[in-house]
């Protein structure tokens, strides 16, 4: 045992003489050049060709770098032996990834690729205005030689999106308001934001299924419609109409539109725009992939069918008259605020809103959707109706059979088949007579969801009643296929509202604009008010 220790120590000494004799005798620069000339060697012969991609190029973050580690968190299995966890800032969900110097194989239209996570420590630095981490991370692929452009032109793109979309949904979407006159935040953006959690989305949502459908099938060409809009020439942009009564579940459709996609909703108060210039200065701060919200449109701004109001008779005039002059105030069929300061000059035109939803401004971003709700479609100016601006008008009607179905799905849990057949029957007989919302169909199920067969019973009742009610005041004055006029008492708590949200606006409420122009001809006051 003693010789064999003799023996190894005398080889190892060997060892160490000949390496210092290589040292002296062949110089560093030819050493290099000799591992340079194998390298080439090998890599001639070898059949794969090695990209390394490191986690800091030079002095910033490699962008490729945290979208392969994002996208081989989506493809590593979880039943690996060793894998790291991690969960990303404004994230709710854990991502799996490699853990040091381990590889895993990948395939990409029938091309299979290897990646390695390959770990390093980092030599000691000297002085850096920079300190770099003390370990040196990045990955290696490895591809064969034939399948390089195949990789290089189509692989790196495609993980480069799978990452963002990743992102997208891992990252808790936000609901933004402009802020209130036009003011800037600590950061210099006009937008205000808070995390968007409504759980509402198109299993719940009260609603036709077909027309759920199609709606859904819609966003889902949008989404994936990149390539389409850009050989049409088109922006990548759709807006949405969203119309009908109040409480037919007009803002849970936005909400599920946003679930569904995974966007950020910019939620636009436009009373709170003075000029057609921060319009556009709001929509250039806004971001892709992302729903643009004007709700009660018809409230917010005087759109108002200028064709309607140019018809011919003596009433026809004086509404010319009265639109004429508020040109003239207002800067276009604009609306102004009085008692502010430039005498109400500041003003948001119909020019303005067109241009911001179908102009040259609505481009300077992509893939962004514009929604617009109204209870009063009629009252619109088609200009604003048009395909390239509202291409797709989903009216929101009063709760039908297949909306109660869900309905009595989501508060009481009744599935298919579990709702009596002679009960069901009567409540697809009395729903379009009774004319009522899902928001009232909802309150009766929630007032009565510990019990369901109370529920049902008391839902019933209620229907009946509405639809006694109606068949005694002559019917409903709805009209489902035309201009959708509400009943009094919606009308009235609409007008309310209306009063109390934009008391100084001048195209929502003529009389309340009269009552407060004291400099005006009182002649003039009194046609309006008649009128």
């Amino acid at each position: 045992m003693k010789e064999y220790w003799t023996s190894l120590a005398s080889l190892l000494g060997v060892l160490a003489f000949c390496q210092s004799l290589l040292q002296t005798v062949f110089p560093p620069e030819l050493r290099f050049a000799f591992v340079k000339l194998f390298n080439k060697i090998f890599h001639w012969f070898s059949s794969y060709y090695y990209f390394d991609i490191t986690e800091i190029d030079g002095v910033n973050t490699n962008e490729l770098y945290n979208a392969v580690q994002l996208y081989l968190s989506s493809t590593v299995s979880i039943s690996g032996s060793r894998l790291s966890l991690t969960r990303a800032l404004n994230s709710s969900a854990i991502t799996f990834g490699l853990s040091n110097n381990d590889c895993m194989v990948d395939a990409f239209n029938g091309v299979t690729v290897l990646w390695e996570h390959v770990v390093t420590q980092r030599q000691s630095q000297t002085f850096s205005w920079r300190p770099l981490p003390e370990e040196k991370r990045g990955f290696t692929l490895r591809i064969k030689k034939k399948d390089k452009y195949v990789i290089l032109n189509s692989y790196l793109d495609f993980i480069m999106d799978k990452a963002n979309e990743i992102r997208r949904k891992n990252q808790d979407r936000l609901l933004y308001t402009n802020s209130r006159g036009g003011s800037l935040d600590s950061r210099g953006h006009p937008w205000e934001s808070v995390p968007f959690k409504h759980p509402s989305t198109f299993d719940t949502l009260a609603m036709d299924p077909k027309v759920k459908k199609e709606i859904m099938d819609d966003l889902r060409d949008f989404a994936n419609g990149q390539a389409f809009y850009q050989n049409t020439g088109r922006a990548w942009k759709r807006g949405y109409l969203l119309y009908g009564p109040p409480g037919t579940g007009k803002s849970s459709m936005i909400a599920a539109m946003a679930n569904f996609l995974g966007y950020d909703i910019y939620d636009l108060e436009l009373t709170e725009v003075h000029t057609n210039s921060e319009l556009r200065k709001l929509l250039m701060k806004t971001s892709s992939k992302s729903i643009i919200v004007i709700e009660d449109i018809d409230c917010s701004i005087n759109l108002t069918n200028r064709k309607k109001n140019n018809g011919g008779g003596g009433g026809g005039a004086s509404a010319r008259t009265y639109y004429d002059s508020m040109e003239m105030r207002g800067g276009g069929g604009g609306v102004s605020v009085p008692g502010e300061e430039g005498g109400g000059g500041n003003s948001i035109t119909l020019s303005g809103l067109l241009n911001f939803t179908d102009g040259l401004w609505s481009c300077c971003g992509s893939e962004r959707i514009f929604v617009f709700t109204t209870n009063h479609i009629e009252k619109l100016d088609p200009a604003l109706l048009r395909s390239g601006r509202m291409d797709m008008h989903i009216f929101m009607s009063h709760c039908s059979y297949p909306a109660l179905k869900i309905l009595l799905k989501n508060y009481l849990g009744y599935e298919e088949g579990d709702l009596d057949e002679e009960i069901g029957k009567e409540f697809e007989g009395v729903l379009e007579k009774a004319g009522m919302t899902p928001a009232d169909v909802s309150e009766v199920l929630i007032k009565n969801r510990r019990d369901k067969g109370n529920a049902v019973r008391e839902l019933l009742e209620a229907l009946k009643a509405r639809a006694e009610k109606n068949n005694a005041g002559g019917g409903s004055r709805e009209k489902v296929n035309g201009g959708h006029d509400l009943e009094e008492e919606e009308e009235e708590e609409e007008q309310e509202k209306r009063a109390l949200e934009s008391p100084k606006e001048e195209g929502c409420d003529f009389v309340e604009d009269n009552k407060k122009g004291d400099e005006k001809d009182p002649k003039e006051d009194n046609e309006i008010i008649e009128k």
